[in-house]
């Protein structure tokens, strides 16, 4: 981290005073993060997650959104108007708002005169923006040379496609996910949580957090480069090896089945679904017994997961009207604590999971307009405390508080900007 002795001065600290030190973790009571700050242009879910995650751990995060515009995930639906919606609250958790037009030459230089009292920045917009808007290293490396400027974009900041527009739905067509995801004969679907968003954010959480490591032990910071598709395309993982290597080709299966080993999938009860996952050997042996279908395991075509593999179609004939033949909850007691299983609940089903209330996951947030919103914490559990979760900010809802603490700038000057629409 850096040292604020000149946070509030408006001046840049000269390269002999910044020192890589940890600030405000002298106390182990306080959040992991406490004392990171970090400055993003940020909208809809992939960086807003990355970043919510950072602030739950007690990272100081200011959002830059443009003047009178802001996030776009201010205005999706349902449950959303008047500039806010729960959409944007469940992913701008703890921010602090400012509004600024980094599109103008004052907006960029009120821009590297915050970078100053600042660890990070983060931005989430298309390849090559964030050098356009003054974002990336190159262009703040005088005001600070310890900055991480971290870019998460739809497919990089190089390459034919880093002007496209990068979105979750998009990404998981063109990595290949639809492909293997659905039943046979059926349409390519999409998974009904946005993977590629979320999980493209937690990499570049990561990334950001290697890069304030590597700045801390060198004392040098730069750029992080972090897409969308070339996360899902890592998500890949042993079936892109298959296909590499062997030119397998991952299909979609019934019963959203595992690809090669059986039986790990979906089978119909008599009121519901029940998920197996027969991982090990062993696991397909306590099945049978449960079963009472030893008949199965003696049956040299299942003898292990290349004969179960191969022979998949008779095994599953042979599964299907068992589990059809009692309710969910009797297979969960059955077979739970012996098989892996689960039962497929629905989201309202798994929030009221016992495990959930146990491990306090869900968190409260007061909001002045929604009341007590209740929403999904943060996943991470470190030793130190937490703050209190705090509510996604009104549009601009922190500029002169932003702009006098980080960049030392006088109510005068504030109102200045503010009129020629910079803020």
């Amino acid at each position: 981290m850096i040292d604020r002795a000149h946070e509030d001065t408006g001046s840049q600290p000269p390269e002999s005073d910044v020192v890589v030190r940890a600030r405000g973790a002298g106390d182990a009571s306080s959040p992991p993060l406490a004392g990171l700050r970090i400055l993003a242009a940020s909208q809809l879910g992939a960086g807003p997650w990355a970043l919510t995650l950072l602030s739950d751990l007690g990272a100081e995060v200011v959002k830059i959104e443009m003047p009178g515009q802001g996030d776009e995930a201010r205005n999706v639906p349902p449950f959303a108007g008047d500039g806010d919606s729960i959409y944007f609250q469940s992913l701008n958790r703890g921010a602090r708002g400012l509004t600024l037009d980094l599109r103008t030459a004052e907006g960029r230089a009120v821009l590297h005169r915050l970078a100053a009292s600042c660890d990070a920045i983060f931005d989430n917009l298309r390849g090559g923006e964030s050098a356009r808007l003054g974002l990336d290293y190159a262009s703040l490396r005088d005001a600070n040379p310890l900055l991480v400027c971290c870019s998460l974009s739809g497919f990089g900041r190089t390459g034919p496609r880093a002007a496209d527009p990068g979105y979750d739905f998009l990404v998981q067509a063109l990595a290949g996910f639809m492909s293997i995801t659905g039943e046979p004969g059926g349409p390519p679907m999409r998974s009904g949580v946005s993977v590629v968003d979320f999980s493209a954010g937690l990499m570049a959480m990561l990334a950001l957090m290697i890069g304030l490591h590597r700045a801390r032990e060198t004392g040098v910071g730069g750029d992080v480069d972090v897409s969308l598709f070339e996360t899902a395309l890592s998500m890949l993982n042993y079936l892109a090896a298959w296909s590499l290597n062997r030119g397998f080709e991952p299909v979609r299966t019934r019963d959203s089945a595992h690809q090669t080993i059986v039986p790990a999938q979906s089978f119909a009860t008599l009121d519901g679904h029940l998920v197996v996952m027969c991982m090990k050997e062993k696991f397909w042996r306590r099945l049978c017994d449960a079963l009472d279908r030893n008949d199965l395991a003696d049956d040299p075509r299942f003898a292990d997961f290349a004969s179960r593999h191969e022979h998949r179609d008779a095994l599953l004939d042979a599964l299907r009207p068992v589990f059809a033949a009692r309710s969910t909850a009797q297979w969960v007691g059955l077979l739970g604590g012996v098989v892996p299983c689960a039962p497929v609940r629905s989201v309202a089903e798994a929030l009221a999971d016992p495990h959930v209330v146990a491990r306090g996951l869900l968190i409260d947030v007061e909001h002045p307009v929604y009341g007590r919103l209740r929403q999904v914490g943060t996943p991470i559990r470190m030793d130190g405390g937490r703050e209190p979760p705090r509510r996604a900010p009104r549009l601009g809802e922190d500029t002169d508080d932003v702009l006098a603490r980080l960049g030392g700038y006088s109510s005068e000057e504030i109102d200045a900007l503010r009129r020629r629409g910079i803020v």
